[in-house]
């Protein structure tokens, strides 16, 4: 009897984060963490675990007509040179396109998914990038470095904690000062004392982000402190501390 052949999961989006206006005007993908090599399906605890910042960033843009989906990868692996993550992070753009039109569209990932946010920056689409804590491979003469010129002509955001000991700070450094090279709006924050997860200024983070968010898809004027980190020069727009209590008077 012929064996048949496991079928091959698709990427899919997630249900819509909360209601969806009448009116779309922009979307924001959600890109989970991941793994450096698997075939496994994805984790269960991924897609939850960046839920709960997809449902802030809806609330603060549920007037300007924002919908937030969070991506749901073939597999957890990023494995090598097939790039899996970014391959469904930019199919999850082609399919924003096809459910809502011609809308801007704000890459967000965390992890792993930060590096899929990065690769697939480069989409159509794509207007901006939000990498938290991402996954980067180290520095090694023989493999090419991470791309960068994708990025051209987006806004790029990196937040990054400065005690984190699953993702290294110091590449998401590296990487931010030769997007910068080819792209002047890019800029990097630091959290001082804070690890992988961000948890220790979850609040500072997540108004970061919907500060990002709404001044990029649709045209909000940034934080002074948002401003100052794009306008200025490396290393100092790449090592920008995000403040206690940031966000606080923002009014989102």
């Amino acid at each position: 009897m012929q064996q048949q052949a496991t079928p091959v999961r698709a990427a899919r989006l997630g249900k819509a984060v909360g209601p969806v206006p009448r009116a779309v005007s922009g979307v924001v993908l959600l890109l989970p963490a991941g793994e450096e090599t698997s075939t496994r399906r994805p984790s269960p605890l991924a897609a939850p675990a960046i839920r709960s910042l997809a449902r802030r960033l809806t609330r603060a843009g549920r007037d300007d007509g924002l919908v937030a989906h969070v991506v749901h990868y073939r597999v957890r692996g990023w494995n090598g040179a097939q790039a899996g993550l970014a391959r469904d992070a930019e199919w999850a753009a082609d399919e924003v396109v096809r459910r809502y039109g011609d809308v801007p569209v704000c890459l967000l990932g965390v992890d792993m998914g930060g590096r899929a946010a990065l690769h697939a920056g480069g989409h159509p689409a794509v207007n901006s990038v939000l990498a938290l804590a991402p996954w980067l491979p180290e520095d090694d003469v023989a493999a090419p470095p991470e791309p960068v010129k994708q990025l051209a002509g987006r806004r790029v955001l990196i937040v990054h904690g400065t005690d984190d000991r699953r993702t290294d700070p110091e590449l998401s450094f590296r990487l931010a000062g030769r997007a910068k090279k080819a792209n002047r709006d890019v800029c990097r924050f630091e959290v001082h004392s804070d690890g992988h997860s961000l948890a220790g200024h979850r609040p500072e983070v997540t108004a970061l982000a919907a500060d990002f968010t709404l001044g990029t898809l649709f045209g909000h004027p940034f934080s002074r402190p948002l401003q100052d980190a794009l306008a200025a020069p490396p290393p100092i727009g790449l090592r920008m501390p995000l403040a206690a209590g940031f966000g606080q008077s923002l009014g989102r």
